[in-house]
């Protein structure tokens, strides 16, 4: 199998929690109320939640953070959590014995939790330079802005 290999961009920082004994469900639960908040404000709102998921998402967000300031050397008051999902992970199976010789299965599902932090100061401080391309007036000669309109060009949906 080919592996398609992603730039790594310059902004981003991510922290991987695998087979956290959690299922994937209640663990989107509160993955859902922090996606897009600043660093600070998921660390507030994972410390007042009433979940049990959500202290390993707490220390995974805080060690994402700890990777952004070691590794990268980003402010920790200029990140936001740009992207984070759940994923399935295996199924612990266990039998506990029950009466008359019987046994009954327990299944333990486990889900694997990544959190990826973006820096924005970049963008903040190249905010006006990107404002002035955006100027009608501007006349940059490097910049080309094809629009292909892939409904009406007779490509892949002629057929309406």
């Amino acid at each position: 199998m080919i592996k398609k290999r992603k730039k790594k961009s310059y902004t981003e920082v991510y922290a991987l929690g695998q087979y956290i004994s959690m299922s994937a469900h209640k663990a989107r639960r509160v993955i859902d109320q922090i996606r897009g908040r600043s660093y600070e404000e998921a660390l507030m709102i994972l410390e007042l939640m009433p979940y049990r998921g959500c202290y390993p998402i707490f220390k995974l967000v805080y060690s994402a953070a700890a990777n952004a300031s070691h590794n990268k050397g980003f402010k920790e008051t200029n990140l936001v959590i740009s992207k984070a999902e759940v994923n399935q992970g295996n199924t612990v199976k266990k039998l506990k014995p029950r009466a008359r010789g019987r046994s009954y299965p327990i299944k333990r599902s486990t889900c694997h939790i990544t959190i990826v932090l973006e820096d924005i100061s970049f963008y903040q401080q190249n905010e006006e330079y990107l404002m002035y391309l955006k100027k009608p007036g501007c006349s940059n000669e490097n910049r080309n802005l094809t629009c292909y309109d892939t409904y009406s060009s007779g490509g892949l949906w002629d057929k309406k």
